[in-house]
């Protein structure tokens, strides 16, 4: 497959579908809308939407099925970076290669937009689950998978994890504590999600749950050691900063080889849980390499 053609696919449709879930609610205020459509539509590549897509098709789950819930993890994704670049988080002024939302409506618009995305994404999925033909149980579960992933001991918890750790001596077993939550926990919802929708025996959701932890943790691991080595025109913001801010970081607590070596290990991880799906999980795999390929391979 090709995964270029792939990836812009699905972003094409995910995103008529997020304009489509917008249209379809009572208009908020217009800077809100404003606020909320201007970071939601930045230009995000939409990976974890597409992983929950492409994980329920791995177990037969339509598409029309998976894509409420798709659409409000990217919501719930979009949120979570409106408030990650906030002066009393990270204060960056640079996310997408656009200016943050604070720098363009103030910080209190910033945030209610932020508090706008998360509460949409859960009516967003309510609606999904209602709709006629769809498995409501199923759906409650899918929303408790993004709930978790999302929340106090997902990313929620992995953010306040982050924030404490500012300044302290780096160590793995830190930096894996912080990025198991803050990063790789909605991305492993992400797929279990649609692991739930497409009626995963167990044996096929055990083997979805691993791709998706070791994926997550992949993924921060490689943003780490991009913000070295990456150039902002790629990233999409600025790098370097997790130096300034003295965040706990996989290069950090074990060298750039290290790092490198760890994400190959997740990599191979990721990537043998998907070898009994066989030629249904080729998105799967791909979206992987990718993820990984692009920090040790720039």
């Amino acid at each position: 497959m090709n995964l270029s053609r792939y990836l812009a696919e699905r972003r094409r449709l995910i995103d008529r579908a997020l304009r489509q879930a917008l249209r379809q609610h009572q208009r908020p205020p217009r800077t809100l809308a404003r606020a909320m459509r201007y970071s939601l539509f930045a230009g995000g590549k939409r990976i974890r939407p597409i992983l929950a897509l492409a994980s329920g098709e791995v177990v037969g789950a339509t598409i029309e099925c998976v894509l409420p819930f798709a659409c409000a993890i990217e919501m719930i994704h979009t949120y979570s970076l409106i408030h990650d670049d906030l002066p009393a988080m990270d204060d960056d002024d640079l996310r997408r290669g656009k200016p943050t939302s604070h720098v363009v409506f103030g910080e209190g618009m910033a945030i209610l937009a932020g508090d706008g995305l998360l509460t949409e994404a859960f009516r967003v999925m309510a609606e999904g689950g209602l709709r006629d033909g769809h498995d409501r149980t199923a759906a409650l579960r899918a929303i408790r998978e993004v709930a978790a992933g999302a929340g106090a001991i997902g990313m929620v918890g992995g953010q306040v994890a982050d924030l404490e750790a500012e300044s302290r001596k780096p160590t793995r077993a830190l930096v894996e504590y912080i990025h198991t939550r803050k990063t790789a926990a909605l991305i492993r919802a992400s797929v279990r999600v649609g692991a739930v929708l497409g009626a995963a025996r167990p044996a096929q959701f055990a083997r979805l749950d691993r791709y998706g932890m070791a994926l997550g943790l992949a993924f921060q691991v490689a943003d780490d050691i991009l913000d070295v080595e990456g150039a902002t025109e790629k990233t999409g913001k600025r790098t370097g900063r997790d130096e300034e801010l003295k965040k706990v970081t996989y290069p950090a607590a074990v060298g750039m080889t290290g790092a490198k070596q760890r994400a190959q290990e997740l990599l191979d991880d990721a990537l043998a849980a998907l070898r009994p799906f066989g030629v249904a999980a080729e998105p799967l795999r791909q979206i992987a390499t990718f993820v990984v390929g692009r920090a040790l391979h720039p």
